[in-house]
């Protein structure tokens, strides 16, 4: 596939082949961008500014609905594409589907409702006789930078608010998963004008990072790794930007919880998407009363996980992204059984596949719950009290999403109010998000917010307009 800069299908020198990591076939082939097609991409943006400005909110809602209509149309093709480029199993690439046609609706729906407010300026000093109201404005150009995991779903995050508040888009999809994504853009250039969306593939350290320091980008929206985002953050100067930066989400499970309700969490958190999802459930933390309980019905229920074809409707785990990505989570979970952890269940790899593994014996220090593990993969930590839950909890740099099981409501709303995180749900797993939620997190998971409503506030600028009445 080829890139779209200005509406026109673009190619380059050099390529990179996009691999199925279930059978190692070629998929396709994108352009690897020399910074000279970067270049045009962000004159395009900037030239189709005006033009998208000047159409009404009810125009360019009604575009955006159109796409939606579009992708509903052509929901088994990009869902096979999808699987066939992530790894994920095919009813995981309809879920993502779906959920990017709500995200889509949900944007359609906004982009009529950008609304400013009247402002008392007489509750200042002076301020008596004037009349005062707010608008929200779009930025310009939002440049987005996004990762392969839900490369479809988290790229609409960015594209539909964007677009839905009038501001044009370049696009940085994912290196190992860019095609849905080009293809998703095709669908959006047929409804708008050349150069409302534009697609640039290549590398981070080149594209993305030609994008960072432009100073004819106004918003930079990335989501991916702690140490690029930091990098982001340096470069970008005065840009706006949001960065949403993974986590380390804890559940906890008290004593009081329904166990098998906190099962079916840890199965439905940790496995999803072979563990690649920066909301999973990474930290497992039980009290002791109930954890022989507990950790007996999770080995149950995950050996019940059927791996294999990402294609057959039947496989719940398919493979990581890479045979690279697997072997990272089978070192992490190798070096924890060095320092005292015990598999109870998985822990084998088999070329980009790894097992749905349970880890028992897990102290809060080992690296595999410190950092980030992004594969199928569930730690558990006995605790004694609430209080150690809650502090082992905390004990990360990252504070994206977290989940607590108990049935005592004072339980309940002190680990919503003392975690430190985005979201807390209170029994319901981390791994959980609805399309028109405030999604975000607080310390190294990132600055800013998602969520059509929220990403449009972050994508607009805020003009005060006062009339002297006197």
């Amino acid at each position: 596939m080829d890139m779209l800069i200005n509406g026109e299908h673009v190619s380059d020198m050099d390529s990179e082949d996009v691999i199925n990591p279930f059978n190692g076939e070629v998929i396709d082939s994108v352009p690897i961008s020399h910074l000279n097609n970067v270049d045009k991409a962000i004159g395009a943006a900037n030239n189709a500014k005006e033009v998208l400005q000047e159409m009404s909110a009810f125009k360019v809602s009604n575009k955006l609905y159109n796409v939606c209509e579009k992708l509903k149309e052509n929901k088994e093709e990009f869902a096979e594409l999808l699987t066939k480029e992530v790894g994920k199993p095919i009813n995981e690439a309809y879920v993502e589907l779906d959920r990017s046609i709500e995200t889509l609706k949900l944007a359609a729906e906004e982009a009529k409702r950008i609304y400013g407010e009247s402002v008392p300026l007489d509750a200042g000093l002076n301020g008596k006789g004037f009349f005062a109201f707010t608008q929200r404005l779009p930025l310009g150009v939002v440049a987005a930078i996004t990762p392969f995991n839900y490369p479809l779903n988290l790229t609409i995050h960015k594209i539909a608010p964007a677009i839905a508040c009038k501001n044009t888009v370049i696009i940085k999809p994912p290196t190992d998963a860019p095609l849905t994504v080009i293809k998703f853009a095709e669908l959006v250039n047929e409804e708008f004008p050349a150069g409302v969306i534009n697609v640039v593939t290549g590398y981070g350290s080149e594209v993305g990072d030609a994008l960072v320091a432009s100073d004819k980008i106004d918003k930079i929206s990335f989501t991916g790794s702690v140490m690029t985002g930091m990098m982001i953050s340096q470069r970008a100067g005065m840009k706006k930007v949001t960065l949403e930066l993974g986590g380390n989400d804890p559940l906890v499970v008290l004593d009081d919880a329904d166990v098998g309700a906190a099962v079916k969490g840890v199965i439905n958190g940790a496995y999803l998407n072979a563990g690649q999802v920066c909301m999973g459930v990474k930290r497992i933390i039980v009290q002791e009363g109930i954890y022989e309980e507990f950790k007996a019905k999770l080995v149950e229920e995950t050996s019940k996980i059927k791996m294999g074809n990402p294609m057959d409707r039947s496989t719940q785990l398919g493979t990581l992204i890479s045979e690279k990505a697997a072997i990272h989570v089978e070192e992490s979970v190798n070096n924890a059984v060095k320092d005292g952890a015990e598999i109870l269940i998985g822990g084998k790899r088999d070329g980009a596949f790894y097992e749905a593994t349970v880890v028992d014996k897990v102290t809060p220090d080992m690296d595999l719950v410190v950092n980030e593990t992004f594969g199928p993969v569930a730690p558990l930590l006995k605790v004694k009290t609430v209080d150690e839950a809650i502090q082992i909890a905390n004990a990360t740099e990252y504070g994206l999403q977290a989940g607590v099981f108990t049935e005592n409501y004072r339980n309940a709303l002190r680990c919503a109010n003392e975690i430190e995180a985005g979201t807390v749900f209170v029994n319901k797993q981390p791994t959980f998000r609805t399309d028109n939620m405030p999604f975000g997190g607080f310390k190294n998971s990132g600055c800013g917010k998602e969520g059509i409503k929220y990403a449009v506030e972050e994508m607009t600028k805020t003009k005060l307009i006062g009339l002297n009445l006197r």
